[in-house]
């Protein structure tokens, strides 16, 4: 039971973890579409006005990949991480409940030895009443 819970708890978690992963990604997304950048004019007529823009736009870019990249990675190694956990926490379940059901077939072939012993015991004494 307590096992269950865990997988349970688990796979809980994955799934919130799994929420946060989208919704992070989404602030990413929203955040880098709404980034603007200012610049300084110069009169100076020899200024490469789109150039700059571009550069900063291809570093703002570059910056925002490689968080997404860092996240999604984090969260990826997370997610087989509690992959791995789960599936340890499905083995001891299963074992825990092959290790119960063998309890029980030795406790009920228990009863029935007991069961046998008091019948045994039980005309034993009527043979020794009858004999007295």
């Amino acid at each position: 039971v307590e096992l269950v819970a865990k997988v349970d708890s688990l796979t809980d978690e994955i799934n919130f973890l799994r929420a946060v992963y989208e919704e992070e990604l989404a602030q990413m997304q929203i955040q880098i579409s709404n980034t603007s950048v200012v610049l300084s004019m110069d009169n100076n007529r020899d200024l490469d006005l789109d150039g700059i823009i571009a550069e900063v736009k291809a570093q703002y870019e570059e910056i925002a990949n490689r968080s997404r990249a860092e996240a999604e990675s984090w969260y990826q190694t997370k997610y087989e991480e509690l992959q791995v956990t789960a599936g340890r926490h499905g083995d001891d379940l299963r074992n825990t409940k092959h290790e119960i059901s063998e309890l029980n077939r030795i406790v009920q072939r228990l009863r029935n030895e007991i069961d046998n012993v008091k019948r045994q015991c039980a005309n034993l004494q009527a043979a020794i009443a009858r004999l007295r």
